[in-house]
């Protein structure tokens, strides 16, 4: 059966899968596609795209959870019907945007989400903290070390005023992954947050031979550290705890394997990622704080950490300078100084293939 880009539907056997991008387009969209000229952030959390025919769409953002009910998604679906021709979206960091082609419902539906208090917030844009992105953690993960929704709540009440202003030098991007498999955007984010595990799986060798393919299991793990062992007369594994990585691959296979433990999990801090081009070339982000405890429900010592890393970037970076270009401007040293952190062997890049990474001189940047 030949596939004919231009009739999609022909001979289709199933709905499965997204439908063709431009399906759903606002017809001001369809129209000056590939035609927009340039766009302008009126205020925090709302953009106007002019096209070179002169053509205009308004987007309205407003921050929303990455776990909402249906009732919520209809109250949003509401508001679009109403202002924006039922046209809107969900951006990649759990925002929500309304495409608003008729100017005059404009600032109506700005009245109308401010009359609802924080439940629809407008921002998101511009020199500001967006929306955090986040896994599934404790709801739905099954090798979480933290929990996710929890800690971005956690985080966002303390950030809030960031959000919804342009306070900021920059943009500020967080990110958060419930374990260092890294479902998150938190290796190239101007902060992250990223569950870590410190103690081996436990194995359950009663449980392993049948609820385990045991071949599967020593396959699944990145460092080889795991083999076959016989204990008694059952069948079961070995882990090389010097091997491990605590990544929790194992237990994806095999559910013998729980990896969870309430002194061994928490949290890492991770800055000065980015992905932008602007200024200077995208950048990885690097450890600033190796490990904080899980202190649920509200995790104070992660979020007075956070504040600080912001506050102390905000009063000392230049304008449009990113987290990781104001610490490679003033240095790691001062950016620890300054922020309080403590420095420890874990700061010490020694990965083997890290040789581009390497400080290899002796010069320091006080």
């Amino acid at each position: 059966m030949a596939f004919d880009p231009n009739n999609l539907m022909q001979d289709r056997i199933t709905d499965i899968g997204p439908p063709k991008y431009d399906k759903h387009f606002p017809p001001v969209i369809k129209e000056n596609f590939g035609k927009w000229k340039y766009h302008e952030i009126l205020e925090p959390g709302v953009l106007m795209h002019v096209s070179e025919s002169g053509a205009q769409i308004y987007s309205v953002r407003i921050g929303s959870a990455r776990l909402i009910s249906v009732d919520y998604i209809r109250e949003v679906c509401n508001l679009a019907d109403k202002y924006s021709g039922g046209h809107l979206r969900w951006t990649t960091r759990n925002n929500i945007e309304f495409l608003v082609s008729d100017k005059s419902k404009l600032q109506p539906l700005l009245a109308d989400l401010r009359s609802r208090g924080n439940w629809f917030p407008i921002g998101g844009t511009g020199n500001c903290i967006t929306n955090i992105v986040h896994t599934q953690g404790w709801a739905h993960c099954h090798t979480p070390a933290i929990d996710a929704s929890g800690v971005v709540k956690s985080v966002m009440d303390e950030l809030f005023d960031y959000f919804g202003s342009h306070k900021l030098p920059a943009q500020i991007r967080i990110a958060l992954a419930c374990c260092l498999n890294m479902c998150g955007a938190v290796h190239c984010s101007d902060i992250s947050i990223l569950g870590v595990h410190r103690k081996p799986p436990l194995i359950e060798h009663d449980r392993v031979q049948n609820v385990c393919e045991i071949p599967l299991v020593i396959a699944a793990c990145p460092t080889a550290a795991i083999k076959p062992k016989k204990v008694g007369e059952q069948r079961s594994i070995e882990i090389n705890n010097d091997r491990c990585m605590f990544c929790g691959n194992c237990y994806t296979m095999c559910p013998a394997l729980p990896l969870a433990d309430g002194e061994g999990d928490g949290i890492a801090i991770w800055v000065g990622g980015k992905v932008s081009n602007v200024l200077s070339n995208p950048m990885f982000s690097k450890l600033a704080v190796p490990f904080i405890p899980n202190e649920p429900p509200r995790w104070p010592t992660t979020v007075k950490t956070i504040k600080t890393i912001v506050e102390v970037y905000a009063a000392g970076a230049r304008r449009y300078e990113r987290i990781g270009e104001w610490i490679n401007r003033i240095g790691w040293e001062r950016f620890f100084e300054k922020t309080g952190l403590e420095f420890g062997h874990e700061h010490i890049d020694d990965y083997r293939l890290a040789m581009t990474t390497w400080r290899t001189t002796t010069r320091f940047k006080f």
